[in-house]
């Protein structure tokens, strides 16, 4: 029995050597080294080729080094009998949400302005606005959406929420479904998106949510580039009815070298980069999975392929 370690961007040594410490008896291969495609019972994976998990017969589950799992999903050819596991948390969380809060601290400060004034030689002092009377509009309230709407309360921030089912969280006002996302947005100064890609949120960020937001408002995206109508944010920015964006996931990764985000005066672009699996952290919940597996048990994190999460 062995599993299969596929990412481009994931150094598998780390991985590795968990495994031959915790789970000696399960052979650890990398891709392209394949090996026996009979033998192979686990993919631990992120962003495998379109196709490749199809190869495998013998596979008891699929095991994501992320908590998106969009690619595996949109792979036409993966067999929704085999178990898709994503990651919980195992410390995405904390991650996601200091790259939340450096964002909403840039906006909130104003320093993309005075990062402008200081191009272009000027002083000026902006009239300051305390966390109280900001509003920061968290979409998304799973795992990751609600530690960081947590912690954004803490640092005095008025913040609200919103998903698609109805959620209960201490101390911020949550709206629901479709009747509850244009007032959502229209008390939004600051949006944070975390939500899943599925095929009610493809998209979800285009012209008319952007329209619905304050004039002036930011996005700060970092859960699927898909979610964002690209060539409608570039419109919103330029009209001057947004008034920035740090994005840190898009629709093509990498980014294209002539794409208009690399210049665009109100964008700010981070490499996907907002939250990075980490093997010491990730790799307890993975070999724990497996070994539920193999008693027979649900492993954690086990993804609905028709609500993509």
């Amino acid at each position: 029995m062995t599993i299969l370690f596929y990412s481009e961007t994931d150094d598998p040594e780390p991985w590795r050597q968990a495994f031959a410490e915790q789970l000696p008896d399960i052979g650890f291969r990398v891709w392209p080294d394949i090996g026996d495609v009979r033998a192979v019972r686990y993919a631990l994976v992120w962003k495998p080729k379109a196709g490749l998990l199809a190869t495998l017969p013998s596979l008891r589950a699929i095991l994501a080094l992320g908590a998106g799992v969009d690619p595996i999903i949109e792979d036409a050819s993966w067999s929704r009998s085999v178990p898709l596991v994503r990651l919980v948390d195992a410390g995405l969380a904390q991650q996601m949400s200091e790259y939340a809060l450096y964002g909403v601290l840039h906006f909130h400060l104003r320093m993309d302005r005075y990062a402008q004034q200081q191009a272009d030689g000027k002083w000026n002092q902006l009239p300051p606005v305390l966390a109280k009377d900001r509003t920061v509009g968290v979409a998304g309230l799973g795992v990751l959406g609600g530690d960081c709407a947590a912690k954004l309360a803490s640092q005095g921030f008025r913040v609200i929420g919103w998903s698609r089912r109805a959620r209960s969280l201490p101390g911020i006002e949550t709206f629901e479904g479709e009747a509850g996302w244009p007032a959502f947005l229209r008390h939004t100064e600051i949006l944070v998106n975390f939500l899943p890609l599925t095929a009610e949120t493809r998209g979800l960020l285009d012209r008319n949510a952007f329209a619905q937001l304050p004039r002036g408002a930011c996005i700060i995206n970092i859960a699927r580039g898909p979610h964002v109508n690209e060539a409608d944010l570039i419109a919103a920015l330029d009209s001057g009815h947004l008034g920035g964006a740090l994005l840190d996931v898009f629709r093509t990764e990498p980014l294209p070298a002539d794409h208009l985000f690399w210049h665009h005066p109100k964008v700010i672009v981070t490499p996907h980069v907002a939250a990075q699996t980490v093997a010491e952290l990730a790799v307890s919940q993975v070999i724990d999975n497996i070994r539920r597996i193999e008693r027979g048990e649900s492993p954690l994190g086990l993804v609905d392929p028709h609500r993509g999460y």
